[in-house]
């Protein structure tokens, strides 16, 4: 299985109310990222065969956006293991009930992603010494996108994409490769 960990593309600042936080929409920059970054799954020729989302707004529109720049056209799924208050053992049970599937596309939210991309990944979500040995720090801004290969249980890192090497992918990718001349 292809495992595609996606935070949430930007949607502003937090909002105090968690009542309000919870149907927080993306901001014009989110929006713009998904794009770009389903214009760079697209050159990659990359395709999903599932996309599960958090019950959030900001959440299922990145997935929306992203699913449908790249071709997805089943229904999101929406599940409460890839929100905010959700834990590892309910994160596993969404792998296991998805294990038929080859590429599946999954947004969420940090500090949970990032915990459970460690854990899966078998290092901690900080650099803190652990029987002497520094764990390696994982790092997923709004719009990363991670890439898990899990086999028979080993999950093995393939690729991150941080949103800044996407908007120089997507920059370097829109422009002409011909010179531009003028005609007189």
């Amino acid at each position: 299985m292809n495992l595609f960990i996606l935070r949430h593309a930007s949607a502003g600042l937090r909002r105090a109310n968690p009542l309000l936080d919870i149907k927080r929409p993306l901001d014009k920059d989110g929006k713009a990222q998904c794009l770009q970054l389903a214009h760079v799954l697209n050159a990659l020729k990359l395709s999903f065969d599932l996309v599960v989302s958090s019950p959030l707004k900001r959440s299922q529109q990145t997935a929306q956006l992203v699913a449908t720049e790249t071709g997805y056209e089943q229904k999101i799924l929406i599940s409460p293991a890839l929100a905010p208050a959700a834990t590892f053992a309910q994160f596993q049970r969404l792998l296991r009930e998805c294990s038929p599937y080859e590429n599946i596309l999954i947004v969420g939210h940090n500090p949970n992603l990032t915990q459970f991309l460690g854990q899966l990944l078998g290092v901690g979500a900080t650099d803190v010494p652990v029987a002497g040995v520094t764990t390696p720090r994982i790092r997923l801004r709004k719009g990363s996108l991670a890439r898990v290969s899990l086999q028979r249980g080993t999950a093995v890192l393939q690729s991150l994409l941080d949103p800044r090497v996407v908007r120089a992918l997507y920059t370097t990718s829109i422009k002409s490769s011909r010179s531009k001349t003028s005609r007189k």
